[in-house]
């Protein structure tokens, strides 16, 4: 008998209560947040539709009211956000067919992109215009930032017991809750606690600067109070304007980083450890264009090496 009632009831109210027994608890804040709009997306767009009632149609028709207002790839992470929970549904019984299979990913032809990162030229041009004065400001976390490639969130919990100057080394092992009320949170994943080499010019300049801090506070946020990112983004725009480069933001700065070391020669392997990205896919994914570019340098350099033989 429950299952019958758990069958006729609506779609958003079933999605919600899987979000709060599967996910709640289990996932970060952030993530979270994205199941919980997802269900408020579904109150919006089926508030009558039941659980019953969703066939392939019913479902390609939510995915296709969602595209209206939504790029490709939002819709994607919208449509694996549900899948989850009505694959479950089908396990339970509780719907006859998988209504997801075959699903077509549609959305609104993409915004023109901003430059993601910098060339070698227009970053160091860049970091040349940065005010590096004799205590701790944005301009210092933004050199850091590109020299390391940590994330946002990384960079701002970093504390001066994180340097290991003797051994050139960077310790990434905690991340700063800028979102809410600050204080330390957990590293995105596992792979996220990571060292990083630093070079000698780094860490002349950082020892100098850390001196008299204390050992445990956050070296960007203490006595700052409520960081946002629009605020140290606004503040390296303005820095890219003065340079005549692209205006690209912190995270750009983590994708240029990348790039460099990429199209330097370093191994995806390396890249991935050094962005503490939970696997290589992740990078490959993420910088799939600058390693196809990097390919297609080495057909290049084959094709020359094989035309010298005779």
């Amino acid at each position: 008998m429950l299952d019958e009632t758990i069958k006729t009831e609506l779609f958003h109210v079933y999605y919600k209560r899987w979000i709060t027994v599967y996910k709640e608890g289990a996932i970060r804040k952030v993530t979270m947040a994205k199941y919980l709009m997802t269900h408020q997306w579904l109150v919006k767009l089926v508030p009558n539709l039941k659980l019953c009632d969703l066939t392939r149609i019913s479902y390609q028709q939510l995915l296709n009211d969602y595209a209206q207002e939504h790029e490709r790839q939002t819709t994607m992470d919208f449509h694996h956000q549900l899948k989850g929970a009505i694959l479950d549904a089908v396990d339970e019984g509780f719907i006859d067919r998988d209504p997801t299979r075959k699903a077509i990913i549609k959305g609104k032809t993409p915004r023109e992109k901003k430059p993601k990162y910098l060339n070698q030229f227009e970053l160091h041009t860049m970091l040349a215009n940065l005010n590096l004065s004799q205590d701790i400001n944005w301009d210092w976390f933004i050199l850091l930032v590109a020299k390391t490639g940590m994330r946002f969130s990384e960079a701002l919990a970093l504390t001066p017991k994180d340097f290991d100057f003797a051994h050139q080394m960077l310790s990434i092992n905690k991340t700063w809750d800028y979102k809410a009320n600050g204080g330390f949170l957990p590293t995105k994943n596992q792979s996220s606690v990571r060292k990083i080499q630093l070079d000698w010019q780094t860490v002349i300049q950082f020892s100098e600067l850390l001196k008299g801090l204390p050992e445990d506070k956050p070296i960007f946020v203490y006595t700052k109070g409520k960081i946002y990112n629009s605020t140290v983004n606004g503040i390296l725009a303005r820095v890219c304007k003065k340079s005549k480069v692209p205006t690209i933001t912190i995270h750009g700065l983590r994708h240029t980083h990348a790039s460099l070391l990429l199209f330097a020669g370093v191994s995806i392997a390396s890249v991935a450890r050094r962005l503490g990205h939970a696997s290589m896919t992740t990078t490959q994914k993420t910088y799939l264009h600058i390693i196809q570019e990097l390919e297609n340098k080495d057909v290049d350099l084959i094709m020359r090496s094989l035309s010298g033989l005779s």
